[in-house]
């Protein structure tokens, strides 16, 4: 037979089968102290401090992991969340242990300092706090939690040192600085902006902030201090910006933004965009200070015509098929006005085969509350050339924007119109 290489090795010895169950044991002790190590941990991970059950489920999490630093802070938070001096010292003391099995895990000397603070012992969670910015530096908590501890301490010039701090890197904690400083400095901007990190990032952040609280002008300013490469790092905050200032009003600023996003690449103020309709007008959700036209209604036809126009190469045409509601509203524009200004609108109408008893006429709204500045004289019957149009008006001191749009006279519920007109040439001047 060939010969092999097993070799039976005889254990027959006490010696050896003493060492094996040794090891044997050894080996499932170690098992069964890793095993309750992990259950205490995940028990104490998965346990709220407002659940019904908590004190049990802490202390048995603390009985199977006792130098699980996670066991150890749920018991003193249980015990932090009752205000007694007893609990309080029991909870610091218990928070105290939690950083001794865990001395380099900042989270645990950001919960010792709250537990000294709370004990009215500042001296001591100052040093925490500080201990957890050590062990964490880059994070933004810390210092978030510095700076409010030295806010409640009346340290405000530390407090917004740290918070400037926290605003550099984390765009959770820079809107809770900026909330909290804003309500702090009785909302003045000078005072906001001194604790802001000068960043790009933090100065779009700003431009936001001011635009969701109705300081148009002071989002754009902030905005504008991007360059234009990092304004294209940050379309979604000027496409939010922008309108948002529009639905709060803002007109002059969302006019700013809706020209820099290219949404109305053309828009100017006191100026009426594509006056003369030589460019396409898109949909009427693509644009805020361009063209309108509201192609919702099969007895109306709107679109430009280069066969007949004015001046240039092409006019607007409105085409009514016998069209019967009393509201019209299918062509309007908004354009930036001054506030207290006078102006006069111009435009050139022209009409064929036009007949209703409620004829079209052009109105001028205040934008900011829909109140009606000016109209211009009813259009006339049939067919007529060319002529210009003009209307006056002023805009109120709470008025900066207005709204061009085409309306019609009353003429009750049930009152067609039919035949074209053609619109050409508007232009907008300031008289004062």
């Amino acid at each position: 037979m060939p010969q092999t290489d097993l070799k039976i090795i005889e254990s027959s010895g006490i010696m050896p089968r003493i060492a094996l169950a040794v090891a044997v044991i050894v080996a499932l002790a170690f098992g069964w102290f890793a095993v309750r190590m992990q259950f205490g941990d995940m028990i104490a991970e998965l346990t709220t401090a407002g659940s019904p059950s908590a004190e049990q489920m802490a202390d048995i999490a603390r009985g199977m992991a006792p130098s699980d630093p996670l066991t150890m802070w749920l018991k003193a938070t249980l015990a932090n969340n009752v205000f007694t001096p007893e609990n309080t010292a029991s909870s610091v003391g218990m928070f105290e242990d939690t950083v001794r099995l865990a001395p380099r895990d900042f989270r645990w000397w950001i919960e010792l300092g709250r537990a000294y603070e709370q004990d009215e012992k500042p001296v001591q969670a100052e040093a925490a706090f500080k201990k957890a910015i050590e062990l964490g530096p880059t994070y933004t908590f810390p210092r978030w939690q510095l700076g409010n501890f030295y806010l409640r301490q009346g340290r405000t010039d530390e407090a917004f040192a740290e918070l400037k701090l926290a605003t550099k890197n984390n765009q959770t904690y820079r809107e809770q600085v900026f909330s909290l400083a804003w309500e702090y400095f009785d909302k003045d901007p000078a005072k906001l902006e001194q604790i802001a990190a000068d960043a790009p990032d933090v100065h779009a952040s700003l431009a936001y902030f001011y635009a969701q609280r109705g300081r148009a002008a002071d989002s754009l300013r902030n905005w504008d201090m991007l360059t234009d490469e990092q304004k294209a790092e940050n379309p979604q905050i000027a496409q939010t910006i922008a309108q948002g200032l529009y639905e709060k009003k803002s007109y002059p600023q969302a006019l700013e933004f809706a020209r820099q996003l290219g949404i109305d690449p053309d828009a100017k103020p006191e100026t009426v965009t594509n006056a003369s309709f030589e460019k396409t007008i898109g949909n009427a959700n693509d644009t805020r200070f361009g063209w309108k036209v509201m192609r919702n209604d099969a007895k109306v036809d709107v679109a430009t015509d280069s066969i007949v126009h004015h001046e240039g190469a092409k006019s607007l045409r409105i085409f009514f098929k016998a069209y019967n509601k009393p509201e019209l509203y299918i062509v309007t524009q908004n354009v930036v006005v001054v506030p207290g200004r006078s102006y006069r609108l111009r435009f050139w109408l022209r009409t064929e085969n036009l007949r209703s008893a409620g004829m079209p006429q052009l109105q001028i709204v205040n934008a900011n509350d829909d109140t009606m500045l000016a109209l211009s004289p009813l259009y006339p019957n049939g067919t007529n050339d060319w002529e210009q149009v003009s209307v006056e008006f002023t805009a109120p001191e709470n008025c900066s924007g207005i709204v061009i749009r085409t309306i019609r006279a009353s003429c009750g519920p049930d009152c067609p119109i039919a035949g074209t007109i053609w619109y050409d040439d508007f232009e907008l001047k300031r008289t004062n």
